[in-house]
C-alpha cells in the first residue's frame, strides 16, 4: 500500500477536484442505513437480531443486503458459531474500525446541525417534474396561502 494519499485533502487545489477514491468511499458508507449499521457495529461483535433491535425501521432484508455489501468491501466479517441453534455474529474488520472517527464526526455534526425527527425527503413536483425538498415545498405552500384576518 502506498503511503501517499490518493487525493490529498491538505492540498487546496486537490480538495475541489474530483477524487475517485473519495467518491467510492462515500458511495460505500453513504448508502441508506449503512451509517446506522456501522454505528451499531462499532460497539463490538453483535448478532443480526441485535442490530435490527438497535436500528428502528431497518428491515431484515435491507440489513442482510447491507451486511453482505460491507462484508464484500472488507469492512465487516461474518462469523458462524456452530451451536444449537447456530449463531451468526458480525464485527468490524480493521478497515471497518478505521471508520470510528468518521462515524464520530458525523454524530457530532448531526447533534449540532440536524433536528430530531425524520429527515426531509425529496418530493417530485407534479407541475414541473423536478425534485424539491420538504422544507422548500412547505415554504412555498405557506407563501401561497392567503393571509387570514
Amino acid at each position: 500500500m502506498n503511503d501517499e494519499p490518493v487525493c490529498p485533502a491538505s492540498d487546496p487545489e486537490q480538495i475541489t477536484a474530483f477524487c475517485p477514491a473519495y467518491h467510492r468511499a462515500v458511495e460505500v458508507i453513504g448508502r441508506r442505513w449503512t451509517g446506522a449499521i456501522l454505528r451499531v457495529l462499532l460497539s463490538g461483535e453483535i448478532r443480526f437480531s441485535d442490530i435490527t433491535a438497535a436500528v428502528p425501521g431497518l428491515s431484515d432484508r435491507l440489513l442482510s443486503d447491507r451486511l453482505k455489501e460491507l462484508e464484500a468491501e472488507g469492512i465487516v466479517t461474518r462469523t458462524v458459531i456452530p451451536a444449537t441453534p447456530v449463531r451468526i455474529e458480525y464485527r468490524l474488520t480493521e478497515k471497518g474500525r478505521a471508520l470510528h472517527e468518521v462515524v464520530a464526526a458525523v454524530s457530532t455534526w448531526a447533534e449540532t446541525w440536524q433536528p430530531a425527527g425524520p429527515p426531509a425527503t425529496a418530493v417530485t413536483s407534479l407541475d414541473s417534474g423536478s425534485a424539491t425538498d420538504d422544507a422548500a415545498r412547505r415554504e412555498s405552500s405557506a407563501l401561497a396561502q392567503p393571509a387570514t384576518r
